[in-house]
């Protein structure tokens, strides 16, 4: 299985439906709390581009937020990327 990274907020509905996707899937993940740190933040949008959480990667690879990770999932294409 492949590594995967979460970057949230508290309270964001999308981070919670992206969590809730990759347990479903038995996925396990690293989750990291932007909450209180600005400047990590600003790092990840100067790395990302996105302004918004979640942001999730694999590997090294940026998936992008909930609708990327479940239009993957819908697509049939999610499992692979995972490694599952």
């Amino acid at each position: 299985m492949k590594k995967v990274i979460l970057y949230s907020k508290d309270y964001c509905p999308y981070c919670v439906h992206a969590k809730r996707l990759l347990e479903q899937k038995g996925v396990g993940y690293e989750e990291i709390n932007m909450e209180n740190r600005p400047e990590e933040m600003q790092a990840l949008i100067a790395k990302t581009g996105m302004r918004t959480v979640p942001q999730i990667f694999i590997e090294e690879e940026l998936i992008g937020g909930f609708s990327e990770l479940s239009a993957l999932e819908a697509e049939g294409q999610l499992d692979a990327k995972l490694g599952i």
